[in-house]
């Protein structure tokens, strides 16, 4: 692999690069991988002569620990002499087994199961769950945790283990009350009784985990329930495919294949097994990548590709025109070789593509520690300002959710989601009294807004004027020189009063202006208020030192400081050590800070060690620059969809 990253000092130092390993890859050592097997995966495995040449092509290519084969999905059973044969081969080839079940009622085979229809009518590309008030699919959903139960000593259900129907019998179970309530309700039935209770009946050591998916913003819509089904399972594993951030429905910013990671593992303390990737909806192959990048920099124990005859394709590079002649970290030439080292013959399928990105990240995840970011609190079964943190992460802020309110934290993030806790006002009187920092968007402002109790008027007379401005420009604090926007941006205009609150970054439009970031003290502690646009694809067009400003307010504290544009990624570690990530079409240059002078960076990819220089004077709109606190600057050059690691010397 050639150089990725070049350290912008006075001279220009260019990276050595890290040597491939003979396939498969060094994976197991920091990880482990895990590749799941649909049952009409399994049916093909019925011809050995297909099994073994698969299984060559695949192991070739990537290291794998385990596999899990499905009993059941979309009306399709696997037969009891086949799961025998296909259990055994891997066991022979060394190779941990466990079971999965895909509860999916339609959508990728329909069919018919004993005496009910596993479909109802639904539109192309659309997904049914199973009627769980009807009294024939309750009996199959048992029957199939029980024959699975039987075989295996672990079970993993796909993330189809939700509830959208809306037949007669679901119409008139709800009664009045709301969807969410009803499916809820009767999930947490059918996950406690019907599924956990009844494997556990015919093999009490069998361990049974959910994989949620990746949309958690909607899951108490669908009956997936983050407050009791982590309770009811053995443990719970994490969908962290993002794919594409524009052309899904859900619009999943690439930073969640991180933060999703993070909030499970807070949701499931010590039960989180893994985050889950696929191949699908990616414009080129570098998104593939990044996702199980992503997933390992949250240090998860375990990857899950997703699935077995999908890694035998041959990979689609798509479109990488932009960046395919630059050295970045996901190299189409490096691939190549790492594939031919496997012993294809053809172009490079899936399996070479995961097997080389997950050799790189190998390389350094082992060296970094315990993440370390902004807190976000997200209580349960709450919506609102949908995946807006990892918007923000995509703006070079850390952020970690957390299912309870972290009283721990010193900064706390809180969107619109918190205003599902009745307690969230006291809750942020008493964090500021305690001398803390807590962040509010205008989303949660516009919630909270107005003087009685559990308002924010208790804390702050700020207020959602509902009116909102198309800004054209940014202004800095105290009347420092700002800038043109690249485009209009819709923001809402909040209220204030004059030195009881100060804007930190402003944008305005024709004279007018609205605060991007305003500050409030209260007591020993510091409020914020972050005005989100409209559209929240709108932060990524902020200038760079406006993104700059925001973090050096909201990151105050922090182990490093960064000046980056925007969907460049920050992940920090307790043990001093950094990575930032680049998602841009293009190379961009950062400036990363360190508190402390003389400090040095080690590159953990090449073990080069480097030193930075002093930041220059801040400049003040007083015309007198102020000396600059003591610290080491150091300026990097992150190439597109490339990843670079360090740790503080």
């Amino acid at each position: 692999m050639a150089h990725r990253i070049r350290l912008l000092l006075p001279v220009l130092v260019a990276l050595s690069g890290l040597q491939l390993a003979a396939a498969p890859p060094p994976a197991r050592n920091r990880f482990h991988v895990a590749v799941y097997i649909p049952v009409g995966v399994v049916e093909q495995m019925k011809d050995p002569a297909w099994l073994h040449k698969s299984w060559k092509e695949i192991s070739s290519q990537v290291h794998v620990d385990k596999v899990y084969i499905e009993t059941y999905r979309s009306g399709l059973v696997a037969d009891d002499a086949l799961l025998d044969s296909v259990q055994q081969f891997f066991v022979d080839h060394g190779v941990q087994v466990a079971g999965g079940i895909a509860y999916v009622g339609g959508g990728d085979n329909a069919g018919r199961v004993g005496n009910f229809k596993v479909t109802q009518k639904v539109e192309p590309g659309q997904f049914i769950s199973l009627c769980y008030t009807d009294p024939a699919q309750r009996e199959f959903v048992q029957h199939i945790a029980q024959l699975t139960a039987r075989r295996f000593d672990e079970i993993i259900l796909d993330d189809f283990f939700f509830y959208n129907t809306k037949t007669a019998s679901d119409i008139a179970a709800k009664g009045d009350g709301s969807w969410t309530d009803f499916r809820l309700r009767t999930m947490d039935d059918v996950a406690r009784n019907l599924v956990v209770a009844a494997a556990r009946h015919v093999n009490p050591k069998v361990k049974v985990i959910i994989k949620f998916p990746n949309w958690y913003e909607h899951f108490q819509a669908n009956g997936y329930d983050l407050d009791q089904e982590p309770k009811i399972f053995d443990g719970i594993y994490t969908g962290t495919e993002t794919r594409d951030p524009v052309f899904n429905d859900q619009h999943l910013q690439q930073y969640e294949s991180y933060e999703i990671v993070r909030y499970f593992n807070n949701v499931a303390p010590g039960r989180n097994g893994g985050g889950w990737v696929d191949t699908y909806g990616t414009l080129y192959l570098d998104r593939y990548a990044e996702q199980l990048w992503d997933t390992l920099l949250a240090k998860t124990p375990q990857i899950m590709l997703f699935q077995y005859s999908d890694l035998l394709r041959a990979a689609q590079v798509g479109n990488r025109s932009a960046w395919d002649k630059l050295d970045t970290t996901f190299n189409m030439e490096d691939l190549d070789k790492w594939s031919a080292r496997g012993g294809a013959a053809g172009p490079p399928t899936y399996a070479a593509a995961a097997g080389y990105a997950l050799s790189e990240i190998n390389a350094i995840v082992g060296q970094l520690g315990n993440p370390v970011a902004i807190a976000n609190y997200r209580p349960n079964q709450s919506i609102g300002e949908d995946f807006l943190p990892n918007y923000l992460g995509m703006i070079g802020i850390p952020i970690e959710m957390y299912p309870d309110f972290p009283t721990q934290a010193k900064t706390i993030l809180l969107t619109e989601d918190a205003k599902f806790d009745p307690r969230i006002v006291s809750k942020i009187k008493t964090h500021l009294l305690q001398g803390g920092t807590v962040i509010i968007t205008s989303g949660l402002l516009k919630a909270l807004q107005g003087d009685g109790p559990n308002r924010i008027g208790q804390i702050a007379e700020i207020a959602i004027t509902g009116n909102q401005l198309s800004a054209d420009h940014y202004q800095g604090f105290f009347g420092m020189p700002g800038g043109a926007l690249p485009h209009n941006i819709l923001v809402p205009q909040i209220s204030f009063m004059t030195n009881d609150a100060w804007p930190e970054v402003r944008l305005t439009a024709n004279g007018n202006g609205a605060p991007l970031l305003l500050e409030d003290h209260y007591a020993n502690g510091l409020l914020y208020v972050l005005d989100i646009p409209d559209n929240p694809f709108d932060l990524y067009a902020l200038p760079q030192p406006v993104l700059t400003s925001l973090r050096r307010f909201l990151l105050r504290g922090f182990p490093v400081q960064f000046d980056a544009p925007s969907q460049i990624a920050l992940f920090t570690y307790d043990n001093n050590t950094f990575v930032a990530e680049s998602f841009l079409d293009h190379p961009a240059a950062v400036t990363v800070s360190l508190a402390g002078t003389g400090r040095h960076l080690r590159n953990l990819l090449t073990g080069q060690v480097l030193a930075g220089q002093a930041p220059p004077p801040i400049k003040t709109p007083f015309g007198r620059p102020l000396p600059p606190p003591p610290a080491t600057e150091f300026h990097i050059a992150v190439q597109p969809h490339s990843f670079a690691a360090f740790a503080e010397q």
